[in-house]
């Protein structure tokens, strides 16, 4: 599959500098790029590449103006960034490999399918949709997912291999779930008694995820206790994150892999969680609130538009001035009183 120039330009609405006829048939990072890539420049410390990369054409912000001859044709865009991500779902598009739907005649007697799914559905091998069970239109339920009794899941849904999805449990329109995810198992519900065991605490709510919702591979979003654990529309989940029982994420809000937050904590619109961050449980956090890597918050936060770094969690400005307090108290001991230490 290839695309020219004067194609990719109409469909981003950007100007031809260039070759309109030059052809592509893959993106590629534009330190790498070589014939028949197309790449992009976004971030000014990449520029030194346009002037050496041999791809055949390249994505740049209309503002930019080369400094140097440039061999590409480049295509001038409101915004490089934003363009490729249109981009990869442009290339994605025309390469997808859509399973024709019909599902009830595919490979029936590797599969148990007792719920209902709508019309243009595929449902792959070895896959078991449970009693009163019902997916939409459009549908791809590729091999060996588990749909439980009572799930109801939306319009143009992909679920990847290997996806769990408990009873009850709710899964919106156009949405994502990516190989290993668990939606639905019991939320971490254990009541200590006298003896020092612990006493199952029954977890009879469900999760519902809202439209338009990405989950990453093998994250996990545990039922409620009672009531939903609520995935708002919009969000996007990245690989190995847990949700526990009857937390709400807020609309929009991304989060990085290897983040947690702990039961009935409520997290706010458009936020951004970065890798390794850990929310404590029962708490709110504001909307628009950024979390850089490896922030702990343990307490409500609600000043909205804020950015949080350290642990426990403070705004980005007090923890740098915390931590350059902390470095030069290490400064202070002198080589010779370190040596002595040590020896001591």
């Amino acid at each position: 599959m290839k695309l020219s120039a004067r194609e990719i330009a109409g469909h981003l609405g950007g100007d031809i500098i260039g070759d309109p006829d030059v052809q592509v048939s893959s993106p590629a990072r534009i330190e790498y790029g070589k014939q028949g890539d197309i790449c992009f420049l976004a971030n000014p410390k990449y520029e030194k590449y346009l002037y050496t990369t041999d791809a055949s054409i390249v994505l740049i912000n209309r503002s930019f103006t080369p400094k140097q001859t440039v061999r590409a044709t480049l295509i001038a865009v409101d915004d490089a960034y934003r363009a490729v991500a249109d981009l990869l779902e442009y290339f994605s598009s025309l390469k997808r490999l859509r399973k024709p739907g019909g599902w009830f005649f595919n490979c029936l007697r590797f599969n148990s399918i007792r719920g209902r799914a709508g019309r243009g559905t595929y449902i792959g091998e070895f896959t078991v949709v449970e009693r009163k069970a019902r997916i939409g239109r459009n549908c791809q339920i590729y091999p060996q997912v588990y749909i439980g009794r009572n799930v109801r899941i939306g319009d143009n849904v992909t679920i990847y291999p290997g996806v769990k999805i408990y009873h009850d449990c709710v899964v919106g329109n156009n949405c994502i779930l990516h190989a290993g995810c668990v939606i639905g198992a019991d939320g971490f519900g254990f009541a200590p008694l006298a003896d020092g065991t612990y006493q199952k605490i029954r977890q009879m709510g469900n999760v519902v995820i809202e439209d338009d919702v990405e989950v990453g591979a093998n994250t996990c979003i545990d039922r409620a206790t009672m009531g939903s654990t609520i995935i708002r529309k919009g969000v996007k989940l990245d690989d190995l994150i847990m949700i526990a029982h009857n937390v709400e994420v807020g609309s929009d809000t991304v989060m990085a892999a290897q983040s947690g937050i702990a039961g009935s904590t409520r997290l706010g619109e458009h936020c951004v969680v970065g890798g390794q961050v850990g929310l404590g449980g029962h708490i709110h956090v504001a909307d628009h609130t950024t979390f850089a890597a490896k922030t702990g918050l343990m307490r409500d936060w609600s000043t909205p538009g804020q950015n949080l770094m350290g642990y426990p969690a403070m705004t980005y400005m007090h923890y740098m001035r915390a931590y350059s307090a902390f470095k030069k108290s290490g400064e202070k001991s002198s080589p010779a009183k370190e040596s002595d230490a040590a020896h001591s």
